[in-house]
Formats: structure tokens, C-alpha cells, sequence
């Protein structure tokens, strides 16, 4: 199959995640799809909690309109003009991590618009979605089914492997797919950098970079380097928006656990009620808390960026990516910064 008819089919996908995400959407201007159809897929969007607590209705369609606004065809256009199509056809195993909706659709983009086959191992966490969305576009663009399975029992016949787990399954990785062309990633997360004359209008925006999809994705900020002499009350009035998420009963159970956890270790914390403040030179927080620690000028900024490199997905601040856009990655925005369609094109 020809580029031009992948982006065709990408075209497919922007309107089909825009009508799911968006309440708003107008069924009667679309001319690829039924509101019945829509209709049907929202069924299985808002049964996704029974399958994984964290995968709220908001959340998932949160994750939609982020990849409707990612498929924009002036971006693909631009994306695409950077790179060969070389229709190699060779099978490419993706292992899926399940922490957020649909995260792994970007790694499928990629395989098919370099022109390879996908085998599609979906995480137990992120079952269901991805299969009814493609079974709704196979409606329209029939040729997809050529180009991808869902694989469910023994894997084999692959040529190369994108996989996305933590270090233990990353060990796993290695040692079953080691002698493949491979691209491993580990766990990242990311950083905001506050300057101490944030706005409220930017503090709130950062809220969204912390507790959008609840803090469990790479892009999603889980410590903060503040000035010296900040005053966190300052930050905590910012965020006062999102206290509702303590009512998330995921959410609210790890606050409740680590609280609890933090007082009988007599740890030294900040607690406004629905999230838990701790300095630490640790990067990963648990889901409710977010580390920090305090800097006396830009040189220690940038020794801190650069002595944790290899586990910063992004960094938020003025300088950086802005308050509040940590969860609206271009297609051009890889995981772990590794090109993934060079990549692609390289596999002979």
C-alpha cells in the first residue's frame, strides 16, 4: 500500500478520535461515520473502567482528543516529509504498555507509515479499545487488515520488537527478543521547573501536567525543582482545582496508603488533602505524591537535567515545554527520545 493511502487512513483516525473525544462533535458533518457507529465504540469507552479502574470515560477520551489533535494533517505532513517509505513489509512485534489509553497507538502510526507490518501485543490493562477501533476503520479502509495482527498466544515470525515495561520487564525483554533489531523502554517520568513568579493561571496549568490520567504517565510531572526560598502554599492555591481527585477510588486509596505509610515511618511531608508534597532526590513518586527539591540557581537547574537525562521523559516550565501541554505530544515527540521511524527505516 502507497503513503497516500496510510495518510487517507490517518485522516480516518483524526475524525473518528475527534467525533469519541469530544461531546460537542456534529455526527451530520462527518462523512465517514454513523452515529450508530460512534454510538457502538462509545459502549466500549465507557466500559473501560470494569477492565481497568484508572480508565475513567474522561480519561479516555482525554487520550482521544490528544491523538485527534496529534493527527492534524499539516503536523503529518510535515512529519512525514523527514522520512523514506520503504514497504519493507517486515513484522514488528509491539509489546504495549497498558498505563495509559490507547498509549500505544503512536508506536502502530509509526510501523505502518514506514511501511511495515504490526503484530499487536495489547497489555491485559489496555485490552479492548484499540481492537474495536481498528475493527470500525477496517469497516471503511478494508486494506488495514493486511497490515497488522493481535497476537494472543505464542509470538512468533517477528523481525524486529518495540516494547515498553519497566526494568523487570525489560529483563524479560532481553532475554526472549535480545536477538531481535529492538527498541526497549525503560520507566521516565518528568519534571517541572518552577521559577517563583508563576501566575495562578500557570499553576493550574500545571496541575493539569501532574494529575492528568491520575500521574501514571511518562509525560506526566512527578517532581518539582523549586527556588530556594519558595513558599509552596503559593503552588498548593494553584492546583486547589483538582482536590475532586481524591474521589477517584484508585487515587484516593494510594493517598490514603502512602499518608498512612509516610506517618508511621515519621517521614517529613506536606499534605493539602489530596495530594502528599515530599522532598527527595528521587524523580519516581508514587501515584498522590510529588517530590521536590529546592535549587539556588540555573547552573544547579542544568546539572540536575543533566545528571538524570536518561529518566526524564519531558521537562515543563517557562524555558521548557509550557504549564499545562505535558500531555499533548507532537508525532515528532518520541519516547525515551529515541527516533522511532529512523529506526523503522533502518530495519532491512
Amino acid at each position: 500500500m502507497k503513503r497516500e493511502s496510510w495518510i487517507d487512513i490517518c485522516e480516518s483516525f483524526r475524525e473518528l478520535f475527534e467525533l469519541l473525544g469530544n461531546e460537542d462533535s456534529d455526527f451530520t458533518t462527518s462523512k465517514r461515520f454513523t452515529s450508530n457507529e460512534i454510538d457502538k465504540v462509545n459502549q466500549v469507552i465507557r466500559s473501560q473502567k470494569n477492565f481497568n479502574g484508572w480508565f475513567t470515560e474522561e480519561s479516555v477520551k482525554q487520550a482521544l482528543r490528544g491523538l485527534s489533535e496529534m493527527l492534524n494533517p499539516i503536523d503529518l505532513s510535515n512529519w512525514l516529509s523527514l522520512y523514506s517509505y520503504n514497504s519493507n513489509h517486515k513484522k514488528v512485534l509491539l509489546i504495549m504498555a497498558g498505563n495509559l489509553p490507547l498509549v500505544g497507538f503512536h508506536d502502530l502510526l509509526c510501523v505502518w507509515l514506514s511501511g511495515n507490518f504490526a503484530q499487536i501485543k495489547l497489555s491485559s490493562d489496555d485490552a479492548t479499545l484499540l481492537p474495536e477501533i481498528l475493527d470500525l476503520i477496517a469497516e471503511i479502509h478494508p486494506e488495514i487488515k493486511n497490515y497488522y495482527t493481535i497476537e494472543k498466544g505464542k509470538i512468533t515470525q517477528s523481525e524486529a520488537i518495540i516494547a515498553t515495561g519497566g526494568d523487570n520487564s525489560n529483563l524479560y525483554f532481553e532475554k526472549y527478543f535480545g536477538h531481535l533489531p529492538s527498541l526497549f523502554r525503560k520507566n521516565r517520568t518528568s519534571i517541572a521547573i518552577l521559577e517563583g513568579d508563576e501566575t495562578k493561571e500557570e499553576l493550574h496549568n500545571l496541575g493539569k501536567d501532574i494529575f492528568q490520567f491520575y500521574g501514571k504517565g511518562c509525560r506526566n510531572v512527578s517532581y518539582l525543582l523549586i527556588p530556594e526560598s519558595y513558599n509552596l502554599d503559593v503552588f498548593f492555591d494553584g492546583i486547589l482545582h483538582y482536590h475532586e481527585i481524591i474521589h477517584h477510588k484508585k487515587y484516593g486509596n494510594n493517598y490514603d496508603y502512602n499518608r498512612a505509610i509516610n506517618l508511621l515511618n515519621r517521614e517529613s511531608f506536606l499534605d493539602n488533602n489530596f495530594v502528599l508534597f515530599k522532598e527527595s532526590t528521587n524523580l519516581f513518586s508514587p501515584i498522590s505524591i510529588v517530590h521536590y527539591s529546592r535549587y539556588q540557581d540555573e547552573n544547579q537547574i542544568n546539572a540536575f537535567i543533566q545528571n538524570n537525562l536518561n529518566q526524564i521523559q519531558i521537562v515543563i516550565g517557562k524555558n521548557y515545554i509550557p504549564f499545562g501541554e505535558g500531555q499533548k505530544p507532537k508525532l515528532w515527540d518520541y519516547a525515551d527520545g529515541v527516533d522511532t521511524m529512523s529506526w523503522l527505516n533502518q530495519l532491512t
